[in-house]
């Protein structure tokens, strides 16, 4: 579009008044601030405040015939926009905004100009259609999209709904797309979905969650443990979002009544991530959970994920044991199979079969054999987990332990010379050999199997940004038997943008170690009750979770808040050996 003369903007001027969108006073005003300033009396329209940007475009489309739109993010793709080399872009005010197979739709400034048309046809190898955008608008955009990095925040910090406008069938559809207000409209959704897993991604998130609401969708990452709102697009693109992620799940976008799962391999900043992605009926909608599987963040090492070096080196006389069955408890989200991932790394070489059962298989490893449970086909951990031991296994890891069938074939494998490793959901490890015994296993099997157990939970760690020293609250002090350190200084996090405000950034873990000794052994096949086995392990001098957790707050990796909130009082009524003030039943963040 070339500058306009004064004779051509008086007659984009007549066109706005006959078409009652200014008033002749508005537009002299506009070509006084012409006249001042130069540039196109579109802009000067715009600047005095006759029109809005989205206005003049409609009315130059309509004048010139050609579409046109207002450049916003969610319609442009950051990969497509660099496929036209900088300087190029700048010089024909050019931004290639999105790719439907071989049309490539470019916002122009000039879109009737057939010189650019033909050099951006020989730039991308591509048909062009051609998009009418002012020229303020263009270089905005420009400056974000063709810089050297593209932050995804920005991306975000503008999503509006009007943003984000689609129906699902435009989501869904594969066909030829001739409409072009279909696809400024469909382009966003694909980028919406790529950004809220790319964002997820660079924050550190092991969950996203996607919910419908009544008055929109609720996008929520799960950081450290705890859930946050990301942000929130309108309600009318919830369908369309559920539709985009079923595509590359591979899950059945029509059916809409019963949960599916899916999964997607994914290249992400160089990194290969892998989804599970997991839908539910709700009455508002479809709601999706997408579990993000990053081996790259994801440390394999005991002292890295915050074993201590005693408790470490009994992990490790168990895991090195020729045979034997190590159980590792906790509830969900405290970190057990990454535990049990740990022992396959220090244990995987050439000279062992090492064979897993899992559900799902998360992190792949070298020289490990892994199965993933298939239910639908009858593959179950249990008939799993016989087939194994005809494999010729040096070390089993069975994913978890849930039923009496699975238990009894772990133990049984435990006894004929294989190194069994699995998980179980109690809340410590008295309470993994009540467990087994209320599934039914024998007392003597437990005893001559059972190696010993490892429970564990995740703290928050206090964001190093911005630690500071504070005075607990005294209550909190008298819970923990620290009553008398009312005058000494504690470590938190004051909260800034690292951390989002949280004051903890990153997590701990706290791990709690029981080797069964003959003592153990005994009481075991003694059927002693939880509270027996307590009384015995605390004359030991055996350190419960409760004791771990206040082992952080000292070394000033967590707050008393924090360790409280993931770990239970294992007080009991014989003079509280574990040495804390809560009563037994008082349970903090179970």
């Amino acid at each position: 579009m070339a500058h306009l003369t004064i004779e051509s903007a008086l007659r984009l001027g007549d066109q706005l008044i006959r078409d009652e969108l200014i008033t002749e006073e508005q537009l002299v005003a506009a070509l006084a601030r012409q006249q001042e300033s130069g540039g196109r009396i579109g802009m000067a329209l715009v600047d005095t405040g006759a029109l809005t940007t989205s206005m003049l475009v409609n009315a130059l489309s309509t004048r010139l015939g050609v579409k046109g739109c207002v450049l916003r993010h969610g319609l442009i793709d950051p990969k497509i926009a660099k496929c036209v080399p900088k300087e190029e872009a700048e010089r024909h005010r050019v931004l290639p905004l999105f790719r439907v197979r071989d049309e490539l739709t470019v916002a122009m400034v000039e879109p009737q100009s057939l010189p650019v048309l033909d050099r951006l046809r020989n730039l991308t190898g591509c048909s062009i259609r051609p998009v009418l955008v002012v020229e303020d608008n263009l270089r905005e955009y420009q400056r974000k999209y063709l810089a050297d990095e593209v932050t995804v925040d920005s991306f975000l910090a503008s999503i509006e709904d009007s943003d984000v406008k689609i129906t699902e069938s435009e989501a869904i559809d594969e066909g030829p797309v001739n409409d072009l207000d279909q696809m400024v409209e469909g382009s966003p959704i694909i980028n919406l979905v790529n950004l809220a897993i790319l964002t997820s991604l660079r924050a550190g998130a092991s969950d996203v969650h996607i919910e419908p609401d009544r008055d929109g969708t609720h996008i929520r990452y799960r950081v450290d443990g705890q859930l946050r709102e990301m942000f929130k697009p309108s309600k009318g693109v919830h369908g369309a979002i559920v539709s985009r992620i079923k595509v590359i799940g591979r899950m059945d976008i029509s059916e809409k009544r019963l949960p599916q799962e899916g999964r997607v391999h994914i290249v992400a900043e160089g990194r290969e991530i892998d989804l599970r992605v997991s839908t539910m009926p709700t009455v508002l909608g479809e709601k999706v959970v997408i579990r993000i599987l990053d081996k790259s963040n994801i440390s394999f090492e005991l002292n890295k994920l915050g074993v201590q070096s005693q408790d470490r080196d009994a992990i490790e006389s168990m895991i090195r044991s020729p045979y034997g069955l190590l159980l590792v408890t906790g509830p969900t989200g405290s970190g057990k199979t990454t535990t049990l991932y740990s022992a396959m790394d220090l244990l995987r070489d050439e000279t062992r079969n090492i064979v897993t059962i899992e559900d799902p298989v998360e992190y792949q490893l070298p020289l490990v054999n892994q199965i993933q449970v298939n239910e639908r086909v009858g593959l179950t951990f249990p008939r799993a987990l016989r087939s194994i031991l005809r494999q010729d296994p040096d070390v089993v890891m069975v994913g978890e332990i849930r039923d009496e069938d699975t238990a009894r074939v772990a133990v049984q494998a435990a006894l004929t010379g294989h190194l069994v490793l699995s998980t179980l959901h109690t809340n410590d490890c008295p309470g993994s050999v009540m467990r087994l015994l209320d599934m039914g296993i024998e007392p003597y099997l437990i005893a001559s199997s059972l190696l010993g157990v490892v429970a564990q939970r995740l703290a928050r760690s206090i964001c190093a940004s911005c630690r500071t020293s504070y005075y607990p609250e005294a209550t909190l002090l008298e819970d923990v038997g620290w009553g008398h350190r009312a005058n000494e200084l504690f470590q938190k996090g004051e909260g800034c943008r690292e951390c989002n405000h949280t004051g903890y950034r990153g997590r701990v873990g706290i791990y709690e170690v029981m080797l069964m000794d003959a003592e153990l052994k005994q009481a075991t096949q003694q059927r002693k009750s939880e509270t027996d086995i307590r009384i015995y392990l605390a004359e030991t001098g055996w350190r419960s979770l409760r004791h771990k957790a206040l082992d952080v707050v000292e070394r000033g990796d967590s707050t008393l808040e924090e360790v409280l909130r993931v770990t239970r009082s294992e007080a009991i009524s014989t003079g509280n050996p574990c040495g804390v003030g809560l009563s037994e039943d008082t349970i903090d963040g179970l």
